[in-house]
């Protein structure tokens, strides 16, 4: 057993309520195993109100979390990423950045809790929706034995993952 610490970025276009999700997620289940970062394509600048008062309404971190571009990751001062995954439909469809390295990457795709139109209520059920299935995504991704799998295997896993509950993945074999 190692004991590595593994760089995971998401990604999503706005980089203002999955990926930030996301990142808060990990952050809290995988600390110590785990580095959290989260970017966008064409970030909205700020964070989604409703992301933020969701994370901290479950006691998710949410200290220093911005939305940012994904180009901040490009240069050489930034971390070397061993996992990559898209949470939403149209970054999945981006061409990306090179990435130093040669981190493993899956789609992690699910609805957008920000596009959600209606009372506050909804809008906020929307959001605890997308962090459910966050949680269900990234619960199972710390769990496995990431030092013992082969990279193929892992592949395999990544992939799995992306199609659970809530997915908007429409082919199994999308990455």
């Amino acid at each position: 057993m190692t004991d590595k610490t593994f760089n995971v970025l998401f990604l999503c276009t706005g980089n203002s309520a999955r990926s930030i999700l996301a990142e808060s997620v990990l952050r809290k289940i995988g600390a110590g195993k785990f580095n959290a970062f989260s970017a966008g394509s064409q970030p909205k600048g700020n964070v989604n109100p409703m992301a933020l008062d969701v994370l901290v309404g479950h006691k998710f971190p949410t200290e220093g979390v911005r939305s940012k571009s994904w180009d901040e990751f490009a240069g050489a001062e930034a971390p070397q990423f061993d996992f990559i995954f898209t949470v939403c439909d149209n970054a999945a469809g981006e061409s990306c950045p090179v990435w130093p390295g040669k981190p493993m990457t899956a789609h992690w795709g699910i609805e957008d809790p920000a596009a959600v139109e209606g009372t506050d209520a909804e809008k906020r059920i929307a959001f605890t929706t997308a962090l459910r299935y966050m949680k269900l995504r990234i619960a199972a991704f710390a769990a496995l034995p990431l030092e013992s799998l082969e990279r193929i295997s892992l592949t395999a896993k990544l992939q799995e993952i992306g199609q659970l509950e809530g997915s908007t993945n429409k082919r199994p074999d999308v990455a």
